[in-house]
């Protein structure tokens, strides 16, 4: 398997410095950069499988640049952690909110970090290369197209497959339904919000099996998480 590539943001040199030398010595294939704008013009030259992203950098600024990332289709399912030294609890939401994954308070242990970046590279690894993705009780098959629960074999139409695996690839994460318009039909489409709660239903109905919890959660004012059973 390829190395996973990993787009690093950070202003302060030495941490910028320290941090490449540990991912690189772990094995990832890393980009680095201390201004927001080429951060941007990185990941729009080559997707990275994951950015770490400080909020106070050069250029845009780095909660920007998390909302710019989620808005195009080509790095909307990137996973971000973001790296601040704001340890307020509103500051930690609005990072939340605007789709960083993860949030990192400084000053932080790099072997932290390393762990953190390697919980969520283990998660998104199958989807990467077209493995067999497990959630819970159900496994996705990316190359056959085929999804099962249990052991049995479950019809999806296309748009609710693709929402399945959208939401298999970020199991527990909580996404608003803007971000599941521009996840799984792409950013730009004239799809209204509402469409997404249609295909919700479709697809509960589809991987529903008496007896057994729903493992599509809802969370009130805020959107959809795909638990584990």
């Amino acid at each position: 398997m390829s190395a996973a590539k990993l787009l690093l943001v950070e202003d302060d040199p030495a941490l910028l410095e320290l941090l490449e030398y540990r991912f690189r010595n772990e094995g990832y294939d890393v980009r680095a950069t201390p201004d927001g704008d080429e951060a941007l013009m990185l990941a729009a030259e080559e997707v990275p499988d994951l950015v770490i992203l400080d909020w106070m950098i050069e250029g845009t600024s780095g909660i920007e640049v998390c909302r710019r990332l989620r808005r195009d289709k080509g790095t909307a399912h990137v996973p971000i952690i973001m790296l601040t030294a704001r340890e307020g609890e509103d500051d930690r939401i609005r990072g939340l909110e605007t789709g960083a994954d993860d949030y990192v308070t400084k000053p932080f242990s790099p072997r932290e970090l390393l762990a953190r970046v390697a919980a969520v590279m283990r998660r998104i690894r199958p989807a990467l290369a077209g493995e067999t993705i497990e959630a819970g009780d159900i496994r996705l098959d990316p190359v056959a197209h085929k999804v099962e629960r249990r052991g049995r074999t479950l019809q999806l139409g296309p748009t609710e497959y693709r929402l399945l695996k959208f939401l298999m690839e970020s199991p527990g994460r909580v996404f608003s339904r803007n971000q599941l318009l521009d996840g799984v039909w792409g950013t730009g489409s004239d799809i209204e919000l509402r469409t997404v709660d249609v295909h919700i239903r479709r697809l509960r109905k589809a991987i529903e099996i008496e007896g057994i919890r729903d493992p599509i959660r809802t969370v009130r004012s805020a959107g959809y998480a795909l638990e584990g059973v």
